[in-house]
Formats: structure tokens, C-alpha cells, sequence
């Protein structure tokens, strides 16, 4: 594996793992904090494949709409939303399948969280 997707795997788990409890977080969301905007399929990836470690919360990340589309990285194909509603996540059955409502149960992180999250891969080297 390349030192920069291992990099990236390194920075995307670091703010998988922060990602509140009762909230969910968007694959560009989390690509962006990672200093890589457009990289959402990467992080679609790394969580699939558990390139990420232990101890990730997968079932908080959902594609750019609220939609589940991580079921086939789960146990069971209603895992992610069983888990997300154990911790009061709303969520609704639509054309397109299992939707959160980013607005009120999304991760609305902070610029200072963003630039936290730049100083620790500094820190780190990543």
C-alpha cells in the first residue's frame, strides 16, 4: 500500500473515531476533514474493506443524501440502521432506501474541530 493511502486510512480513522454518538457523518465530510475533498469513495472504501482499524462507528457514515448505503460492509443488511437508531437516530425508509436527516442528525462539525484535526496529522505526520 502506498505511504499516502496509508496516510489517508490513518487521518480518515482519526476522524471516523470522532464522530459523535447519535450523529452521522457524510463520506465527503469525512475526506474533507482529511484534506482531501473528493475523496469520498476512498473513505467508502477504506470502511468496506477495514482498512481502518478497530473501533471505527461505520454505521455513522452515510453517502451525501442521509442514504445507508454502507449495508453490504455490515453483518446483516439493516445492521447500520439498527445500530444509528439504538442511538436515537431517526430514520425513514425512502424510494432510495434508509435515509437519515443530515439536519438534525448530522455531524455539523466546527472549524476549530477542522483545524484540530490538521494540527494532530501534523503532529503525527500524516
Amino acid at each position: 500500500m502506498e505511504k499516502d493511502n496509508f496516510d489517508f486510512y490513518r487521518r480518515a480513522a482519526i476522524v471516523c473515531r470522532r464522530i459523535p454518538y447519535g450523529k452521522t457523518a457524510t463520506y465527503g465530510q469525512i475526506a474533507l476533514l482529511c484534506g482531501k475533498p473528493g475523496n469520498a469513495r476512498q473513505v467508502g472504501y477504506a470502511l468496506n474493506r477495514g482498512r481502518l482499524g478497530d473501533g471505527i462507528p461505520a454505521h455513522r457514515v452515510v453517502n451525501s443524501r442521509g442514504i445507508l448505503s454502507g449495508a453490504a460492509a455490515f453483518e446483516t443488511g439493516d445492521m447500520q440502521r439498527r445500530l444509528l437508531e439504538a442511538e436515537g437516530v431517526k430514520t425513514e425508509y425512502t424510494e432510495d432506501g434508509w435515509r437519515v436527516d443530515l439536519e438534525k442528525d448530522g455531524w455539523h462539525n466546527t472549524l476549530e474541530e477542522a483545524l484540530q484535526f490538521r494540527q494532530m496529522f501534523e503532529e503525527q505526520g500524516i
